[in-house]
């Protein structure tokens, strides 16, 4: 009476009662596991290196025609720099004409002199090679098929610095918005370029 009332969970106290058995490991049954373990991590692993080689065929596609679009706006905006000596001069004539209504005309040296400084300042020739070396070196990189992530960033980067530099210079409004398209279009390019190591 002292102990009171039996609990179920006193007979588990005792010794013996309840005892755990180790069962042999069977090899075969270990083996099996593994081996469709392995079977299955081959698979998953081969399933993903495919699914890899074609997404990265496919930006890599991508970037080719993001490139081309790229390389026919430098173009579109070479033909454009390519007039302007000759509209900054006859701009620039207009302009000195209103001023100078009421006196005689500028000598056409002077006003061909005034063109000259103004034309170095709107130069946009080294800018537009400079677009052109670094769309054919994103090609070649795209070629070589290496790690190209980080370069392509780079790349990236300085084609917004040439782009920016010719919007500034642009004068007219067909360059800007030639400008404006590369820059969106460098941004798009970029955007993929995040996609790949």
């Amino acid at each position: 009476d002292s102990f009171g009332p039996l609990r179920p969970d006193s007979f588990l106290a005792v010794k013996g009662v309840i005892e755990p058995v180790e069962e042999e490991p069977d090899v075969d049954v270990i083996q099996e596991r593994d081996n469709l373990i392995i079977a299955d991590l081959e698979k998953a692993l081969s399933e993903l290196s495919l699914a890899r080689k074609v997404e990265g065929t496919n930006i890599s596609q991508t970037l080719e025609l993001q490139l081309a679009e790229i390389q026919a706006l430098i173009e579109r905006a070479g033909r454009n720099s390519e007039s302007q000596p000759q509209a900054i001069r006859e701009q620039l004539k207009q302009q000195m004409e209103i001023l100078l209504d009421a006196t005689p005309a500028l000598p056409e040296e002077r006003i061909t002199q005034e063109a000259v400084m103004l034309m170095i300042k709107v130069d946009v020739r080294e800018e537009l090679d400079r677009l052109r070396a670094h769309t054919s070196t994103a090609r070649k990189l795209l070629i070589d098929g290496r790690v190209i992530g980080r370069k392509l960033d780079f790349l990236c980067q300085e084609l917004n610095r040439e782009v920016n530099t010719l919007c500034s210079k642009a004068n007219n409004i067909e360059l800007s918005n030639i400008g404006l398209d590369l820059k969106a279009l460098i941004e798009q390019f970029r955007e993929q370029v995040q996609n790949i190591e």
